[in-house]
């Protein structure tokens, strides 16, 4: 197997470098905040001292970085992954950006002489850590052949979307369902806990009817107030929200349901929950519910 290169060790990244390093990979790792690194390479991983060092060093390199501009900074920055020699070198990004701005990082890995794919993920940590993450991939075919391999011990299944940027807008189209998701939920349990119905009640039945969603019973104990784990925060639910604008202003395609929602986000994270898991969006918009209406008539 080619040698690989991780850059981005936040929750997701460091589950995902973790189980390539369990897998067998020969990995070099890097990071902004080195402290991150230590535990991958007291296991085994090697430290590379910048991007640019890191790209030389090994033959696949895999982003996954929190926005747009970080992960703009860590390709095209002084010391950046692309400013040495990186011929015939595969880059993979799974972080979830911007299709404009995969486009672009493309086009400056390949005029180069690399590959480059995007592969942004599905899935939390816990898949990630058991190699179950639904890989999201927009890519040449020949690319997507020489990445399987080390995309294989990530995913539970790998979806070709079509070329370089495909990957990118097939993620925002899966989460843009998700973040509506919660914002209707939360007002349809307020109009029930207005009305008298009991919480947990209402959330069980939801389960057993036509509105659920998948992950809802894991987010249940959650959004009663009995557990506080962070799978997916606000803050980046907000930022995923501004792409998905973004690329709708691209096609010309109005989209004011997604601006309402992002509103909702914006508030929460005024609000302080810019760190909570997205789920967290339920209570704050039970607790402020007709606040604003309120002021109004104040």
């Amino acid at each position: 197997m080619e040698s690989v290169g991780f850059l981005g060790l936040g929750k997701m990244g460091t589950a995902m470098a973790t189980r390539l390093l369990g897998a067998g990979c020969s990995l070099t790792v890097w990071n902004r905040s080195s402290d991150k690194t230590e535990i991958l390479v007291q296991n085994g991983a090697n430290l590379a001292a910048s991007p640019a060092e890191l790209a030389n060093s090994v033959d696949i390199v895999i982003t996954m970085l929190s926005n747009d501009a970080v992960t703009e900074a860590i390709y095209q920055g002084n010391d950046g992954l692309l400013s040495g020699d990186i011929k015939d070198k595969l880059f993979i990004d799974m972080s979830t950006l911007r299709p404009s701005t995969v486009s672009l990082l493309a086009d400056n890995a390949q005029n180069k002489g690399a590959s480059f794919i995007d592969a942004p993920v599905s899935g939390t940590v816990t898949p990630a850590e058991k190699g179950q993450l639904l890989v999201l991939c927009g890519a040449k075919a020949g690319d997507l052949i020489r990445a399987r391999p080390v995309l294989d011990i990530l995913s539970r299944r790998i979806i070709h979307a079509g070329p370089v940027g495909q990957g990118a807008l097939l993620k925002l189209v899966v989460n843009l369902p998700l973040a509506v998701y919660w914002g209707s939920l939360a007002e349809a349990l307020t109009m029930g806990a207005r009305g008298g119905l009991n919480l947990e009640l209402m959330l069980n039945t939801i389960q057993d009817s036509s509105a659920a969603l998948a992950v809802l019973p894991l987010k249940t104990p959650q959004i009663l107030g009995q557990s506080a784990s962070v799978a997916f925060d606000v803050a980046g639910m907000q930022k995923d929200l501004n792409s998905m604008l973004n690329s709708g202003q691209d096609h010309g395609i109005p989209m004011p349901i997604t601006t309402g929602t992002l509103t909702s986000y914006d508030a929460a994270a005024a609000g302080g929950l810019g760190a909570e898991d997205a789920v967290e969006i339920i209570s704050f918009l039970m607790e402020h519910a007709g606040s604003q209406q309120n002021d109004k008539e104040d």
